[in-house]
């Protein structure tokens, strides 16, 4: 017969769980990837190191769910800005606004999940959270050329051209941590003068 899980048992384990990602986030803005070995976490947390083998198959699989919960995150605080814009191109002001102010916000948590070198499966998840994005502008932007404020363009192209220019252009000021007040406004200009709006 085999042993199933009681609901008790089941919410000790999902609160543990949930404690768990807390900690890797916390160590994630405070020290990146190479700071979120499995003892590391476990020692946040304040669970044994074997214990956190009960929720991830290890390092990779932990590093891969960190990237799209606090991804996750993310992608859902810009969806929400461009949500409120009515004009699309407003929207798409607000996503790049929205990103960038959050990562200027939390420079070593945004420079790990943008640029800095991670395994093979982290890659491949900013992939996955680069073309989140650029389908949220592309929205906009095909929403803009319909309605005659864009000129005719590819919109998922001109999308993913922004989404990397705007991640390229951030990585400087996370790293120097002395970014100038002028970075919104200016990557805000950049992307509305990219589309060919104004």
């Amino acid at each position: 017969m085999a042993y199933r899980r009681t609901a008790a048992v089941q919410a000790r384990l999902d609160g543990q769980r949930e404690a768990v990602l807390r900690a890797a986030v916390v160590l994630l803005a405070e020290r990146g990837y190479a700071g979120c070995s499995m003892a590391a976490v476990a020692d946040r947390a304040g669970i044994a190191t074997g214990s956190m083998y009960q929720h991830f198959d290890g390092k990779a699989d932990l590093a891969v769910t960190l990237f799209r919960t606090v991804c996750g995150r993310e992608i859902a605080a810009v969806t929400e800005a461009a949500e409120r814009a009515a004009d699309p191109l407003d929207g798409v002001a607000a996503v790049v606004s929205t990103f960038a102010a959050r990562a200027l916000k939390s420079p070593r948590l945004a420079y790990a999940l943008l640029a800095e070198p991670a395994d093979r499966v982290v890659e491949a998840e900013r992939l996955v959270f680069r073309r989140a994005f650029r389908d949220l502008i592309a929205g906009r932007i095909d929403r803009a050329v319909a309605e005659g404020r864009l000129p005719v363009q590819r919109a998922e192209l001109t999308a993913a051209a922004i989404v990397g220019a705007v991640g390229e252009a951030l990585v400087g000021p996370l790293t120097d941590g002395q970014p100038p007040e002028t970075v919104l406004p200016e990557l805000v200009t950049f992307t509305l003068r990219a589309l060919g709006g104004h």
